[in-house]
This record gives C-alpha cells, sequence and structure tokens, in this order.
C-alpha cells in the first residue's frame, strides 16, 4: 500500500504547493506566482534527478524531436494552465478552483482521444458525462464566500483543466521517448529540463515586461522555496504512486486533493461552499474517478 500513502502525500504537498502559490498573488500577481513553481521547485528537481542518474544503470536518453516537441509544447500549456488555475482560485474560491483542476483527467482523455488517438471505455467516457455534469452545477454557482467572480473562476479553472489535460499527455509522450527502459529517471529528468525552460522563458518575460512581479518573487523567496519543496514533493509523490500502482488507481485515489483543498481553503482562506457546490465538487470527484477507471 506505499503506492496509496506516496498518492495521498502528493494530494497534500499538492493542495500546499497551491496555496501558498495563490497567497502571493497580491504581491507577485498570478505569472509572477506561476513562475515560483517552476523557478523554485527546480533545485529540488534536479537533486532528484541526481539521484535516479546515480540508482539508474546503463542509460541512454534520447534528446531527439520526438522528445522535444512534446515537452516544449507541454512546458507552455503547463505555464498557461498554472495562471489559469491561481486565477480561478482567486475568482471562484480554493476549493472551486481545484475541483475545476480535476477536470484534466477526462479533459486529458479527449485530447488524448483527438490529438494522440487513444479512446475510453463505456465506463470512461460515462465518468467524462458526470463531470462535465458537476462542472455545468459549478458554472452558475451560488454566492461563495471569499469568491469574486464565480463565473469568470469557472471560465479559468476549465482553461486550467483542459490545458494540463493537454500536457499531462505531452508529457507522457516526452517521457516515453527520452528514456523508456528507466521510466523513473525518465520522468524526473523530464520534470527538470521542463522546468528549467518554464523558468528560464517566464523569468525572462518578467524581466522585460513585469519587472515588479519578478522582484516580489525574489523578495519573498523564503514563501518562494516553501512552494517549490512542495511542489517538487509533490511531483516526487505522484511518480513514486506511479511505479507502484496503475494510473487509474492512482488517479482515482487522488481525487482526495478536493476535499483537502476544501479544508484548506475553509482554514486558510475563511471561505464557505453552498449546497450547490459541495454537490458539484462530489460531482466531479465521481466523474473524475468513473474516467481514471478507463
Amino acid at each position: 500500500m506505499l503506492w496509496a500513502v506516496a498518492t495521498v502525500a502528493a494530494a497534500g504537498f499538492q493542495v500546499g504547493r497551491n496555496a501558498l502559490q495563490r497567497g502571493m498573488m497580491s504581491n507577485t500577481g498570478p505569472w509572477g506566482a506561476t513562475l515560483v513553481r517552476f523557478l523554485f521547485g527546480l533545485p529540488f528537481s534536479l537533486v532528484f534527478t541526481g539521484v535516479a542518474f546515480a540508482l539508474s544503470p546503463h542509460l541512454d536518453p534520447q534528446f531527439g524531436w520526438d522528445f522535444w516537441w512534446p515537452a516544449l509544447t507541454g512546458a507552455l500549456a503547463q505555464v498557461i494552465a498554472t495562471a489559469a488555475l491561481l486565477l480561478a482560485m482567486h475568482h471562484a474560491g480554493f476549493a472551486v478552483g481545484t475541483a475545476l483542476q480535476q477536470s484534466s483527467v477526462p479533459l486529458a482523455a479527449t485530447v488524448g482521444l483527438v490529438v494522440f488517438g487513444d479512446n475510453l471505455s463505456a465506463l470512461g467516457w460515462a465518468g467524462v458525462a458526470v463531470t462535465t455534469f458537476g462542472l455545468a452545477v459549478l458554472v452558475w454557482p451560488k454566492k461563495i464566500e471569499g469568491a469574486h467572480h464565480p463565473v469568470l473562476g469557472v471560465t479559468y479553472g476549465v482553461l486550467s483543466g483542459l490545458l494540463f489535460g493537454f500536457a499531462l499527455n505531452a508529457f507522457r509522450h516526452a517521457g516515453l521517448r527520452l528514456e523508456p527502459h528507466h521510466p523513473w529517471f525518465s520522468a524526473v529528468a523530464c520534470v527538470a529540463i521542463v522546468q528549467a525552460v518554464q523558468a528560464g522563458g517566464l523569468g525572462l518575460y518578467l524581466l522585460v515586461r513585469d519587472r515588479a512581479a519578478l522582484v516580489a518573487v525574489v523578495r519573498g523567496w523564503r514563501q518562494s522555496l516553501g512552494a517549490g519543496l512542495f511542489g517538487a514533493l509533490a511531483s516526487s509523490g505522484w511518480f513514486l504512486a506511479l511505479n507502484l500502482a496503475p494510473a487509474a488507481a492512482v488517479r482515482a485515489l487522488g481525487v482526495i486533493e478536493m476535499p483537502i483543498a476544501a479544508a484548506a481553503g475553509h482554514r486558510l482562506f475563511r471561505e464557505k461552499l453552498s449546497l450547490r457546490q459541495v454537490l458539484g465538487v462530489v460531482l466531479i470527484a465521481g466523474g473524475v474517478a468513473m474516467t481514471a477507471m478507463y
């Protein structure tokens, strides 16, 4: 059951990282808070890659076009998705934003079908339908304490889910091309490479367009370092779980992130969910679990 422990731990660390990023938005803005995830997570990812390199014999990584195109497009999609997620949390609430992020699983299934030709079983598509209904419930929310513009938040949340779904497929294919015989090394090395590209690209963008946000990120290095550590630990937990159990089981258990986020949103941001919001979150959780069991 180590995979289950790793999954629950990863979900908790991910909620922590999201909470720290959201808390920084007032000073850094959404793009600065997005940079925190990649820039301050990179040192930890490099350490994990070094450990995987030392423990993986006979490595033969392939840095060809088949690796770079999904890695780079996935990196861009993840940057935009992270900013959209933070905006969703700001406008619709922390718990609702997290629930909408979970739509990345059924949306990833749709992207996988359209872009990569992967299909689902009837149960999987039923999960897509249930999740879509749950999203529809969230589109017309009642007033959420702590929320500013719920419908705008839902729009950002769905965009985030779609882009995370694309990134999930892209990173999977990039990892398979990099070193298929050593999946653990391939996974963490891919994460480190992508984070380096994301940190460099977004850092350069902020240097040119929004230096105040970049300065705020640097000045808040203590909180930023915490977000980076939590992000690196979350990624490590997901990868460890995926090495010990099927991805469907890991993703199904991973929906525990939503009640953790609801508790964190209430504790940290004093958010309260209406009955309609609770129903939407439950439907999304059920739909994601069904989709993950395809």
